[in-house]
């Protein structure tokens, strides 16, 4: 090891070793049904408003909500095979299509004529549309958006996707939607890959299969998004991201490396917690920056925005559904 890499690793170790803490803490209360990444926001936030953090914690701080969260990005790819994904066939992939591309550009639509900001209103139309707080994530990986309204923007889809996990069993049951179809709607229309299991399973085994399936079809779609918004950042004058970042190359990596068929499922299922765990880490590291007063001034608009996102993804996830099935 050269000096400069452990000096490195000396700047960035206690920051780290909070961050550490802060997860392990979100991992554990997440075993009562609460997103880890919630709590690990929640934490952030309260200890950046709380107490007077040491310099010295920076660094890693720093390094985790970069590096640890394009890292999550790309372990997440581990959880796609593009067989399963072909396998729903061309009307199903057709609706994820839909929904991601109606779900992104009314949601920046909308947003625009609400006043929201841009990169605020591109973050809740990514995360909304796509795979969450991962889609946010990568979305603030390219354009290098402000703490505060990652963190919001976060807080807000795991706020609403959380809204759904009751809704979408109850509006299936009144519009008496078999499991199989009640679980295309589930995987196409709510937020996070975890929220989409727990409806999943409360409807059963073929709706938590088809429910996953087309969920993770959506978050393939993130590599081709990322891409646009790296496009059109250029066009547009501002800074000048990779056209394809490489954490999103790393994504799509592992998705063909699933695809071959060498990865076990235990391989996969650990890289499911380890990629909860590298988010999470992010998610307290952006947490600390975030300022209560800088909540405040948001106000009700990017509320209103994250509810016209969800009504209009949900919609066109039930509509494409149940014309395909």
């Amino acid at each position: 090891m050269t000096t400069e890499t452990l000096q490195r690793t000396t700047s960035i170790a206690p920051g780290l070793a909070l961050t550490a803490l802060a997860v392990a803490v979100s991992c554990g209360v997440s075993r009562v049904g609460v997103s880890a990444l919630l709590v690990a926001i929640v934490l952030g936030v309260a200890a950046g408003n709380l107490f007077r953090l040491p310099a010295s914690i920076e660094p890693g701080l720093a390094f985790a909500s970069k590096r640890l969260l394009r890292a999550g990005i790309v372990v997440l790819g581990l959880q796609l095979t593009l067989g399963d994904i072909w396998a729903l066939g061309p009307g199903m992939i057709g609706v994820v299509v839909a929904v991601v591309c109606v779900g992104i550009s009314s949601t920046l639509w909308l947003g625009r004529r609400m006043g929201v900001p841009r990169d605020q209103r591109l973050l809740i139309a990514c995360g909304f549309s796509i795979c969450g707080a991962a889609a946010v994530a990568a979305v603030d990986g390219v354009i290098d958006a402000e703490d505060d309204e990652v963190v919001s923007a976060v807080g807000l889809v795991v706020a609403f996707g959380t809204g759904m996990i009751g809704l979408v069993p109850a509006v299936a049951a009144l519009l008496q939607l078999s499991p199989a179809t009640a679980g295309l709607w589930a995987g196409a229309s709510i937020h996070e890959v975890a929220q989409v299991v727990a409806v999943g399973g409360s409807l059963g085994a073929a709706a938590l299969s088809a429910a996953v399936v087309v969920k993770l079809a959506r978050v393939l779609l993130l590599a081709p998004v990322m891409a646009i918004v790296s496009l059109q950042r250029r066009r547009s004058g501002g800074s000048r991201p990779a056209l394809v970042p490489l954490f999103v190359l790393g994504f799509l990596a592992m998705v063909a490396l699933r695809s071959t068929g060498v990865v076990p499922d235990g391989a996969a299922a650990a890289a499911s917690t380890v990629q909860t765990v590298l988010l999470a880490a992010a998610m307290f590291a952006l947490g600390t920056g975030a300022r209560l007063s800088a909540f405040r001034r948001l106000g009700a608009r990017p509320v209103a925005l994250a509810t016209a996102s969800t009504l209009v993804v949900g919609g066109v996830a039930l509509g494409g559904t149940l014309l395909v099935a």
